[in-house]
């Protein structure tokens, strides 16, 4: 079986080398990743210098080209968030505005240049919400070109209104264990599909 590749966008609202909840649930899938001959490398948003707007190059300094050349290179996209005030936080709102870009660019076959690509979501947070997170970036992501897999995310939430992160869970809590192995196996089957046959040409 060929070899997948794959990138997870960490979107944590802290730059390297701060600790990032987010950051550890990605190594997870990655890790489950890898058990499924998937490469995979994780990049954290905010290292980057990305400028607002909606286009593949929004001009001096704009460092959103390379993250896309990553995304567009690799067959799978992990994209994880942490939740604040129920929502992805701006830097992943900021990722999907950038991949709205998508939606004009073609492929030779005339297809949105994100064909054949499968994404899937990872969520952490200390207050509700990842269900909706998650339903807000599966159609964002389905919208620019991507495929969901079945059972397509992750997620762990803590008690509302508590100190506790993602971080602090040692061992990793089962249940999270369980969907992070989960999403890696759909993520890599469903890629190697797409790999073997993928969508047809556009009109």
């Amino acid at each position: 079986m060929a070899t997948l590749s794959a990138v997870a966008l960490n979107c944590t609202l802290k730059a390297s080398p701060a600790k990032s909840s987010c950051e550890l649930l990605l190594t997870h899938v990655l890790s489950n990743l890898a058990d499924h001959d998937v490469e995979g490398e994780i990049l954290r948003v905010v290292d980057f210098d990305v400028h607002a707007g909606v286009s593949s190059d929004e001009g001096d300094g704009d460092q959103w080209p390379q993250l896309r050349r990553r995304i567009l290179d690799a067959d799978i996209l992990v994209l994880g968030t942490p939740i604040w005030m129920g929502h992805p936080s701006s830097v992943c709102q900021r990722v999907l505005e950038r991949c709205d870009a998508f939606l004009a660019e073609t492929d030779d076959l005339g297809r949105m240049v994100s064909y054949d690509r499968v994404a899937g979501v990872a969520v952490v947070g200390n207050e509700d919400g990842a269900h909706h997170v998650f339903a807000e970036l599966a159609q964002a992501l389905s919208d620019v070109g991507f495929t969901i897999p079945a059972e397509g995310s992750t997620y762990w939430v803590g008690e509302a209104m508590q100190p506790i992160d993602f971080n602090d869970k040692h061992p990793t809590p089962e249940k999270t264990a369980q969907s992070a192995a989960t999403l890696a196996r759909n993520l890599a089957h469903l890629a190697h599909a797409l790999r073997a046959a993928g969508y047809p040409a556009g009109t």
